[in-house]
């Protein structure tokens, strides 16, 4: 005699614990109408986020505050149109900004950090200040000083590579808005990247990622970065070979009510 299956969870179990699209019902051949609404709503957010305005002041402004003295860099993609078909031009600064980084005070440091629009400026506009405001007691507490900070228009991952470089850093964290989905309009990624310099690929570098409102918190998305900016100096490594191990130091806490 066989042993009866247990019986299935219902699929609104599931949706309480995803904002992913699952168990979306419908209506005759189509979607119901509430569920196609919600799509449509999501995808203009999305369209919108990559849109947005990047606050250029604003992250300046924050950064002052938080005692940073930042300096305004652009890439060589001249508007959004150009950044977005190009990428390609959004990983090399233009020439102003290559010569005020190679004129500029304060040699080399151990640690510069980039923040840049990326695709969601909407992110960085929301996220960015609040993730480097947490970040600076972890770093204080390795001893381990920000040096140089720059706020990059047009900027993709790999700019920082050469801000980095210029600046003579000998880690780089770039915090970027990343592309848009449905579920997440307004994610932020850290990027780290060890000795950067021009021609590096992502694999030496490592992410966290899904900083927003329903992904990581800013406190535990600072303890992350500082643990690889730590770790990362002391083995003169990053990307596939430094292996994220900090969670086994804190435990693991995705809620919104960090942010």
């Amino acid at each position: 005699m066989k042993t009866p299956a247990p019986p299935s969870r219902p699929l609104t179990d599931l949706r309480a614990l995803t904002p992913a699209r699952v168990g979306l019902g419908r209506s005759g051949a189509s979607l119901p109408t509430e569920a196609l609404l919600d799509f449509t709503l999501d995808h203009a957010r999305a369209r919108d986020a990559v849109h947005a305005a990047f606050d250029v002041p604003a992250m300046i402004t924050g950064l002052h505050d938080l005692g940073l003295e930042a300096i305004e860099v652009s890439s060589r993609a001249p508007d959004r149109k150009d950044y977005l078909r190009r990428p390609d031009l959004g990983r090399t600064l233009d020439q102003a900004s290559r010569q005020r980084l190679a004129t500029g005070d304060g040699g080399a440091c151990r640690l510069a950090i980039v923040i840049g629009d990326g695709l969601s400026p909407t992110a960085v506009n929301a996220h960015a200040v609040h993730v480097v405001r947490s970040l600076i007691p972890y770093l204080a507490a390795d001893g381990i000083e920000i040096g140089r900070t720059a706020v990059a228009r047009g900027a993709r991952v790999a700019l920082g590579d050469e801000i980095g470089a210029l600046a003579g850093a000998q880690m780089m964290v770039v915090l970027i808005g990343e592309r848009p989905g449905l579920s997440a309009s307004d994610s932020l990624g850290a990027y780290l990247t060890h000795a950067p310099k021009v021609g590096l690929t992502d694999a030496a570098r490592n992410c966290v990622s899904n900083i927003h409102g329903a992904g990581l918190g800013y406190d535990e998305a600072a303890h992350r970065i500082a643990w690889l900016i730590r770790e990362g100096l002391a083995r003169g490594v990053t990307g596939v070979a430094l292996k994220d191990e900090s969670g086994a130091q804190t435990p693991r806490h995705i809620a919104s009510n960090s942010i």
